[in-house]
């Protein structure tokens, strides 16, 4: 099994069961393999020479805080972490994400909830880098990179 399939099976799946149905789409789940692709290639689970954690290289005073304060997003952020049985902290959540990688999907996905505008439409992947770009704020961004790694999670479904 692919590690992209993996992905798919073991964390994506069980991290869409602990949000709103409408939460869970093809979109939504391209985006996430997506950007954990290019943020972690899906294997690091603390940042190589940064403070960022997670598959999805969540920082404590960037994704982390903004999942737990944003109106759209606290509530079930909260929530999650109680059925993940962690405390109800931004520094809890922080450290949580380097070893709960479905803890850390589920905030990947919220991070996304927070964005004003629809998710791209399958195969848009310029639209997609625009997304990942607004939401995640990466320092030093490689689009080089995006479109065959948004290609390899686009050909997954």
């Amino acid at each position: 099994m692919s590690l992209i399939q993996e992905t798919k099976e073991n964390i994506i799946v069980p991290a869409m069961k602990l949000l709103p149905e409408k939460m869970n789409s093809d979109k939504s789940n391209i985006m996430l393999l997506a950007i954990g692709l290019q943020e972690s290639r899906l294997v690091h689970r603390k940042q190589i020479g940064g403070p960022a954690k997670g598959l999805w290289q969540f920082e404590k005073g960037g994704g982390v805080k903004g999942v737990m304060t944003h109106s759209t997003s606290a509530g079930l952020a909260k929530t999650i972490l109680e059925k993940r049985r962690h405390e109800i902290s931004i520094a809890s959540a922080y450290d949580a994400l380097e070893h709960d990688d479905i803890l850390a999907c589920a905030f990947a996905r919220l991070l996304l909830w927070t964005d004003p505008y629809p998710l791209p439409e399958l195969g848009q992947d310029r639209r997609a880098w625009n997304l990942y770009l607004r939401v995640w704020r990466p320092g030093k961004p490689h689009e080089a990179t995006w479109a065959d790694l948004y290609r390899q999670s686009l050909e997954s479904l």
